[in-house]
């Protein structure tokens, strides 16, 4: 099975390891990865602000570079959901583009739902000793449904004690162009986040798309928090985050 990772640019760029977490995860599960050399962008901030040539111009590039595998995964569920859920959009009433599209959309996946729901994985490479609070990202949860998927791959990795933070489902103010446009709006909500996190007595928070990541652990420094680790579940799966 050939799976395309889609990097992300914020993976590719801040965090990258995130990458190389993603591929481990999927060649344990037995999947053969392909990383398009050339990818950029999905195209969700032209998206985001109503630059639809741009995010067109991009969608188009990702179609090309993926739509050769049997499947694209991403480590974010915004980028996913941008694909899965918004491509279609992008080239309505086009014919021959728009069957490629949703035919790419068809087959692309956040990372922990492949995981769970394509691959069925029983059992992770990673090991991790400690307690943990998850963060469910916006897009992935409204867009795509991400809830379960990554709390049962939590499951699989019996050092981990998940103590479910209150008001998990809330945004952390990120929301990309968001978090620029509306920024006290912004520090407040992930102020709040941040507050959330330590009343749970985590040691670690764990969520699913890098942008929210940043901002969180931004937030939780500011405030003075050196302690309390933020990692990608895939960076948690793989025992990157030691």
């Amino acid at each position: 099975m050939r799976v395309g990772l889609l990097v992300t640019c914020l993976v590719d760029l801040m965090r990258p390891r995130i990458g190389f977490a993603a591929i481990e995860l999927l060649e344990s599960a037995g999947c053969t990865v392909v990383v398009p050399g050339a990818q950029t962008c999905c195209g969700q901030p032209g998206w985001n602000a109503g630059d639809r040539a741009a995010a067109r111009a991009l969608a188009e590039k990702v179609v090309v570079e993926f739509e050769q595998c049997d499947y694209l995964v991403a480590p974010s569920g915004s980028c996913a959901g941008m694909i899965k859920t918004h491509y279609p959009d992008l080239f309505q009433g086009e014919g021959a583009w728009l069957t490629r599209v949703e035919a790419l959309s068809a087959r692309s996946f956040e990372l922990t739902d492949f995981l769970v729901n394509v691959m069925h994985v029983k059992t992770v490479p990673g090991r991790y000793q400690g307690t943990v609070t998850y963060h469910d990202a916006c897009s992935g949860l409204r867009e795509l449904g991400v809830k379960s998927q990554p709390r049962a791959l939590l499951n699989q990795l019996p050092g981990v004690t998940l103590r479910e933070m209150q008001d998990c489902e809330t945004c952390c103010g990120f929301g990309g162009t968001f978090s620029v446009k509306f920024g006290e709006v912004s520090a407040a909500m992930a102020e709040t986040k941040c507050e959330r996190i330590a009343a749970s007595g985590a040691e670690a928070v764990v969520l699913g798309d890098l942008g929210c990541m940043l901002n969180i652990e931004g937030r939780l420094r500011r405030r003075g928090d050196q302690v309390t680790k933020v990692l990608h579940i895939a960076e948690l799966l793989t025992a990157q985050g030691d």
